[in-house]
């Protein structure tokens, strides 16, 4: 009687019938999705970091002018963006008092930085925040210092516009007057921190842009 040899596969057993045979459609489907997603994934991670690079070296080049010129102010990366603050020093006056035309200081000031921001206003859009000290302005043009610092806004982006070649779908202007101060209204030099000019590089779209990209 020949031997039956033991423990080898009986292809009888149904379990048996179920290797090799191929995967059911959903699963394949899953695991193209999921490779899809990786990949899409990679790329917003790669678009990000290049963004990020050409937000990083215009905030050195800003930074590094500020320093070899008598420009006043800061720039500063935050998780909503880059901020760029210009600030009035000295007998450096952005514009004559109660007015919003720019001064030769001022268009020379925009001019020399110009160059850096430019480029980030062709990926990003650019907030231009006017902001005034706290001294009351009554006068036939302006009733309010938030008027007034709208109205400077305003300037600075049309000159952007008209003079530097800014996009200017990519520039919105908008006055806060007195009410965001970055130093006490009591003394010359404080007031003077006060009256300056932000521009606000959105890296990151707002939570009422988000809203408004899914509504459209």
């Amino acid at each position: 009687m020949p031997l039956k040899p033991r423990n080898l596969i009986d292809e009888s057993d149904p379990r048996v019938s179920q290797i090799g045979h191929p995967a059911p459609p959903w699963l394949i489907n899953y695991a193209d999705l999921m490779t899809e997603m990786v990949c899409f994934f990679v790329i917003l991670y790669a678009l990000s970091a290049a963004l990020n690079k050409n937000v990083q070296q215009a905030k050195t080049q800003l930074e590094e002018m500020m320093k070899k010129s008598e420009i006043s102010g800061e720039v500063k990366m935050t998780k909503d963006g880059l901020h760029i603050t210009f600030e009035e020093k000295g007998e450096m006056s952005f514009f004559q008092s109660g007015k919003a035309e720019l001064t030769p200081g001022m268009t020379k000031l925009l001019t020399q930085v110009s160059p850096s921001v430019r480029e980030l206003a062709q990926k990003f859009d650019i907030l231009v925040e006017g902001h005034t000290d706290n001294v009351p302005i009554h006068t036939g043009r302006y009733s309010s210092n938030w008027e007034l610092s709208t109205a400077r806004a305003t300037e600075v982006v049309r000159y952007l516009i008209a003079s530097q070649q800014f996009p200017p779908e990519r520039l919105a202007a908008v006055g806060y007057g007195e009410y965001k101060p970055v130093a006490l209204n009591d003394r010359p030099e404080n007031r003077a921190r006060n009256r300056r000019v932000v521009f606000f590089v959105k890296t990151v779209p707002t939570k009422f842009e988000d809203q408004g990209a899914q509504e459209q």
